[in-house]
């Protein structure tokens, strides 16, 4: 009988020797978590569409904020639901908003022990749910747009502000974006791109934890999802404009994305593990038919393994107590 002299199960004997030969690692800094600040609220208030999931107030999202730097997550990126909402996202640059002010909270409550990143879009701030100022026609004028990014980096920096995320997928967002900032004596302020962002189902949820008010689609901006190279270019321009990592968004479902993506730049790369993919394997798990823990991590590692140096993940927090 013949036997082979290639056995690579001598490698996956036992937890040591399969940590030992690990080739991808997490680790909590590799995390970043996204959280929901809701101006209305009085003590924070379940997603029902998203499990284990808050709309936070200004005093629950420091205990957040502090929960993430005891953890040693790398990073928190703030959203925010207004009071009121109207066609130019008005409250998205006020200096006293709620992102302005949530900001401003996460800062004085854990320094710079954290990254604290903030969303860049005006969707959560018009009534019209789209990410930018709109023509009488109904559609995105983009450069009008950008005046309004300009200035929300600006506000957004007066706050506190590490890192921001322009989201909306406007044609040379990152460049006015580093402009203004640069402007306005900003300069170490630095941008996380959301420059593969997919128009894809998989935001559903999220539209719920953001209220949204959304009619329509997002498609004459957001990317199709049948196209790949196009990836490479928005990544390529926004990195030319000024982007110090970029972000492809989602994770789970564009894992060939995050690793083309990967391959092609120098800069960190973050993938988004939206809300879709979180629910579904809440959803799963809740029904017996996965094992939550161990589908989490397997999740967590594949966007890394694919090339991700950070992840957004709404699991930030119990998956750094998992390691």
């Amino acid at each position: 009988m013949s036997f082979p002299l290639d056995r690579p199960r001598r490698l996956r004997t036992t937890p040591a020797m399969r940590r030992l030969a690990a080739e991808t690692r997490l680790h909590p800094a590799d995390f970043i978590l996204p959280v929901f600040v809701k101006e209305t609220v009085s003590e924070p208030t379940p997603i029902a569409s998203m499990p284990g999931v808050l709309q936070h107030t200004l005093a629950s999202v420091r205990k957040a904020a502090a929960e993430a730097v005891a953890e040693g997550l790398g990073g928190i990126m703030i959203y925010a639901i207004p009071a009121e909402k109207d066609a130019r996202g008005t409250l998205g640059t006020d200096p006293h908003g709620i992102l302005q002010r949530a900001i401003s909270e996460v800062r004085d409550e854990v320094g710079d022990s954290i990254v604290t990143m903030s969303d860049l879009c005006l969707d959560e701030f018009t009534d019209h749910g789209h990410c930018g100022v709109l023509r009488e026609d109904g559609t995105v004028d983009n450069d009008a747009t950008l005046e309004r990014y300009a200035e929300m980096a600006v506000r957004q920096a007066e706050a506190g502000v590490h890192m921001v995320g322009p989201s909306g997928m406007m044609d040379g967002q990152v460049g006015v974006v580093r402009r203004a900032l640069d402007e306005s004596g900003f300069q170490d302020t630095g941008i996380l791109a959301y420059s593969a962002k997919y128009a894809s189902a998989f935001y559903g949820p999220f539209r719920d934890a953001v209220e949204s008010s959304l009619k329509g689609d997002r498609r004459t901006y957001q990317q199709d999802p049948a196209n790949a190279r196009e990836s490479l270019r928005e990544v390529r321009l926004d990195i030319e404009e000024g982007a110090d990592m970029v972000m492809v968004k989602p994770a789970m479902s564009y894992l060939d994305i995050v690793r083309q993506v990967a391959d092609a730049v120098e800069v960190p790369v973050a993938a988004y593990q939206v809300s879709g993919e979180y629910s579904m394997v809440e959803a799963a798990a809740a029904n017996g038919w996965l094992d939550r823990e161990r589908t989490i991590l397997e999740t967590l590692t594949s966007v890394r393994r694919a090339g991700a140096t950070s992840v957004l993940t709404y699991w930030a927090v119990e998956a750094a107590r998992m390691l």
